[in-house]
């Protein structure tokens, strides 16, 4: 493989001396065999070519995805469990370790063990894994480490973004299109101010995991309020905010989508970095009822993913490699017109039970952005449990004031659950 990053990868990827890294963590019961440990990952690698090459920014027009033939094994970190919560703790120690020697693969496992209890931290930078791909990787990990005779399909990855164009697009009108959309990016980010100073502070993240019945509670409740539990959410965090921050915050979130409902050359189990966005609203009246409002959150996400032109947005990011550099500035420079990014990756389609071990649970990804606004809620679930990741940088917003946000949106949403189920 020779693949230029695309525009998203790139700016996932930053730059050399940034790790942007994701940390994807199972807890498990029982006992795990060294070897098989070692053989699950030997198998996960040979079938995802992403795992054997390196990054290559000295090429002329690269950044590069460059298959190394000489790639060492997915390397594993030993930690001696002491408390439930050092997941948290090699989580964050993983968040700032970049991806640097060039004889190593673009993954690593941190196995937090003791003689019944253990924790498999999956760590990949961001540039090559969306959420589905650290769902898809952890599952086959897991599956292997019970029964390593098993074999995985290999895949041929894609080479350029030609290859994710279908039949019925037309370069030639697209080209002139991109051309133009570039230019109006140009000139965009000329005028944008990417010199202001940017203080680092320390990032953080606020991790909780609701019951069985209050999970049960909120998805009955959206059902019969005739909305999602992904609105649901959006309005409770975003009602949240504006009780926190007042007129500080802005009423939207930001919201990835998965790319393969899009494009079916890449498929379910396949490693992919770019999940396009939508924006989500809220009305600043404070008399708006929360289940009409997520009603309407819904409705509008139903749409905006219905609207998506996704071929388009590829296609064009090809044209955008000039501006990545100002847009990372940018990102580091300016606090956005949005609270929070909002992840809601669902249900888990991870099995519980294997022959040799249980899977007691999965924590939700982790992840230290280095952008000014770092703010990112992330939520799974996972044996009909709820489980909520929240992180950012203190010098964007507190831990204090992420604390009380959270606290507000978990109360907002249960007391509108409550009033519900007693109407």
């Amino acid at each position: 493989m020779k693949r230029k990053l695309m525009m998203v990868e790139r700016i996932m990827h930053v730059d050399a001396a940034t790790p942007l890294n994701c940390v994807f963590t199972a807890k498990i019961q029982g006992a795990i065999n060294q070897d098989n440990l070692q053989m699950a990952l030997f198998k996960v690698q040979q079938k995802h070519l992403l795992l054997r090459v390196r990054i290559d920014e000295n090429l002329k027009g690269g950044p590069y995805f460059i298959s190394n033939a000489r790639i060492g094994k997915i390397p594993v970190r030993m930690v001696e469990r002491l408390t439930d919560d050092d997941w948290l703790k090699e989580s964050q120690t993983e968040w700032f370790k970049l991806f640097e020697d060039e004889s190593e693969p673009l993954a690593r496992l941190v196995w937090i063990r003791s003689a019944t209890v253990h924790e498999l931290l999956l760590v990949m930078p961001h540039c090559i894994c969306d959420g589905t791909t650290s769902v898809t990787l952890l599952r086959e990990i897991l599956s292997l480490l019970d029964n390593p005779q098993q074999d995985l399909e290999t895949y041929t990855p894609f080479n350029s973004v030609k290859e994710l164009m279908p039949d019925t697009f037309d370069p030639a009108k697209n080209v002139r299109k991109a051309r133009m959309f570039a230019f109006l990016g140009r000139l965009f980010f000329f005028f944008k101010n990417t010199n202001s100073k940017h203080r680092r502070g320390n990032n953080y993240v606020l991790h909780w995991k609701l019951t069985h019945e209050e999970t049960l509670a909120i998805v009955e409740s959206c059902k019969n309020a005739y909305t999602s539990v992904h609105a649901a959410l959006c309005v409770a965090i975003m009602e949240a905010f504006q009780q926190v921050n007042g007129n500080k915050a802005h009423g939207k979130v930001i919201s990835p989508v998965d790319i393969r409902r899009f494009i079916p050359e890449i498929k379910q189990d396949m490693m992919f970095a770019f999940a396009p966005i939508v924006e989500l609203t809220i009305s600043k009246n404070a008399n708006t009822d929360f289940w009409d409002a997520a009603r309407k959150i819904k409705a509008d996400l139903i749409a905006k993913i219905d609207a998506m032109k996704v071929h388009e947005m590829l296609w064009m990011g090809e044209y955008m490699h000039a501006t990545v550099k100002r847009m990372i500035s940018l990102l580091k420079a300016t606090g956005g017109t949005h609270d929070i990014t909002f992840s809601n990756m669902g249900r888990l389609n991870i099995p519980e039970s294997y022959q040799n071990f249980e899977l007691e649970t999965i924590y939700s990804p982790t992840v230290a952005f280095p952008w000014r606004n770092a703010n990112t809620l992330v939520t799974t679930t996972f044996k009909n449990q709820m489980d909520f990741t929240f992180m950012s940088n203190d010098a964007f917003l507190t831990e204090t004031e992420a604390l009380n946000i959270k606290t507000a949106a978990m109360g907002l949403l249960f007391a509108n659950v409550q009033q519900l189920a007693h109407a």
